[in-house]
């Protein structure tokens, strides 16, 4: 694939963000489902921070053991974060993390059922989302599993908080690892 630019990857976010905030908003009109709610209380801050940190150390751990997952994070890391400066990194966390938690956890769980089929259908969709090519694969199973973690916070708090922390959290907290390892390669 031919890299992109910095402004067509922040265009890519914002109009994948908007189509699932869209696709979130439809599924609710057209179903009797309601929104997980999303409520701030301390211990629910705690617990999507932790699952994030925790997401964050397995990710790093798959990193180093699988080399698989290790060349295709690099290479999607590599295609979306190159081009992006230190600010757009903030964008990198908030906007996939509010809107694919929105539609994954918030609608499509509780659509589905806040029960192990609602997760699994839940984990595998947001899996496929991070396919990129058939030669990904190893990405979409990371991400699968990490769908799974986050649909099962959800489940477990009942607030769709713990998942959008957890999710913008891991986000930023690799993607400033990524740019920090690439500026102290170039050094």
């Amino acid at each position: 694939m031919d890299p992109l630019s910095r402004m067509q990857i922040l265009a890519a976010m914002g109009v994948t963000a908007i189509v699932l905030l869209l696709i979130a908003r439809l599924w609710l009109f057209f179903d009797t489902a309601s929104l997980l709610p999303v409520r701030f209380s301390l211990p629910d801050v705690l617990i999507g921070i932790g699952v994030g940190l925790g997401i964050t150390v397995i990710s790093s751990i798959a990193y180093q053991l699988w080399p698989l997952y290790r060349r295709n994070a690099d290479f999607y890391l590599k295609f979306v974060l190159e081009p992006l400066t230190w600010p757009d990194l903030l964008w990198m966390g908030l906007l996939p993390g509010l809107s694919e938690e929105l539609l994954f956890r918030g609608v499509m769980l509780p659509a589905i059922g806040l029960n192990s089929f609602g997760i699994l259908i839940s984990g595998l969709s947001f899996g496929v989302l991070h396919l990129s090519g058939p030669q990904q694969w190893g990405y979409v199973v990371w991400a699968t599993i990490v769908g799974f973690i986050l649909a099962i916070s959800a489940v477990v708090t009942g607030n769709l908080l713990v998942p959008i922390l957890a999710h913008i959290l891991t986000n930023l907290i690799s993607s400033f690892f990524w740019k920090f390892k690439q500026l102290r390669s170039r050094v």
